[in-house]
């Protein structure tokens, strides 16, 4: 029963967000039923050897779940699970491969501005759209041969052509990509080691080697000093986890420390973004001075400039990570609301 719930799960990743419940617990019930009649044949239960075979007679997830798609007329639903999964993998790999080029080339000549990261952003949807135009092409001049040739559909019937069913994914425990629900325990060890790093965090203005570590003792003898930006975005960091704490702490007195914390957990993610707009915002990108600007720019002016401009390329890279993460959370929320109204409107 283990594999053939890893069967339906796999199975599942490839159906319609608002339907995939209903077909799986369809396909469920009938799958079992086939599974009961032979092992009542049999007189036992069926062995691994046997569960395999007869789950890769049944046939791989993309196809059977292709069964239940509504029909396509460009590209039926023989071809369509294929075409499906190649698209999305290609639109991915598009999407990174373009990405590493595009900072490469707006990087390559100095610092970049904002028209030209704009113009990078802007040009996303183009290249996705020509790279799935593309993949639409070859799928729909397969289908178009297909149809031409109806004898030639059995190569798809397998596809992908090798598959086993002790390579599927493993179970998973929860539905959805939700974690397992937390222990008190748990939560109060959070809210514990909370207090410490807060409490870290209010001493490092005056033992700057906490964060620094031995980096501390050189920067007093260096000529270099921290901008005041710094300052800034250290109280927002400080805030921001005040504000954490204390939401795990109301969550615990309330007795609501169990439930989920996704909204708590995307408005802090959103709130960690202002110190780094604010950092990236610094005027003239400065995150470090001079002590003796006037004695030592002659000297130090060019080394100043590359680690102010290495300290801006760590602080837009950080950046986009936080973003996209925040987006893709987002994404997933809302894909998770349409399907409960969805599955309540019916």
């Amino acid at each position: 029963m283990e594999l053939l719930h890893r069967y339906l799960q796999a199975v599942k990743k490839h159906l319609p967000w608002d339907r995939q419940d209903d077909i799986i617990a369809e396909l469920k019930a009938n799958l079992e039923s086939q599974l009961e009649d032979k092992e009542a044949e049999l007189g036992r239960p069926l062995t691994k050897d046997e569960m395999e075979a007869w789950l890769k007679q049944i046939g791989p997830p993309m196809q059977v779940a292709g069964r239940y798609l509504p029909q396509r007329y460009l590209i039926g639903p023989a071809v369509f699970p294929m075409y499906w999964y190649v698209l999305r993998l290609a639109c991915f790999w598009c999407l990174v491969i373009y990405s590493i080029v595009s900072v490469v080339q707006i990087f390559n000549g100095g610092i970049a501005n904002g028209t030209e990261l704009a113009g990078a952003a802007l040009r996303v949807p183009a290249v996705l759209m020509t790279t799935a135009a593309w993949v639409t092409l070859i799928f729909a001049a397969i289908e178009f041969g297909l149809a031409r040739n109806p004898s030639k559909r059995g190569l798809f019937a397998n596809a992908p052509f090798d598959w086993s069913p002790s390579a599927l994914p493993p179970a998973e425990t929860t539905a959805g990509y939700r974690k397992r629900p937390r222990s008190y325990a748990m939560a109060v060890t959070e809210a514990i080691f909370g207090f410490l790093f807060l409490a870290w965090l209010l001493l490092i203005p005056a033992h700057p080697w906490l964060l620094l570590g031995p980096g501390a003792f050189y920067l007093d003898a260096s000529p270099y000093q921290f901008a005041p930006v710094w300052v800034q975005f250290y109280w927002w960091v400080v805030g921001i986890n005040v504000l954490q704490l204390g939401w795990r702490c109301v969550d615990l007195v309330r007795g609501s420390w169990q439930g989920p914390r996704r909204i708590q957990q995307n408005t802090i993610q959103a709130l960690g973004l202002i110190p780094l707009v604010m950092g990236l915002t610094s005027p003239g990108h400065a995150y470090v001075t001079l002590r003796h600007t006037a004695l030592d720019q002659g000297v130090y002016g060019a080394h100043l400039n590359a680690l102010n401009h290495g300290i801006y390329m760590g602080l837009l890279v950080i950046t986009v990570i936080a973003v996209a993460h925040l987006l893709l959370e987002g994404g997933r929320l809302s894909l998770n609301v349409y399907r409960k109204r969805v599955a309540a409107a019916r």
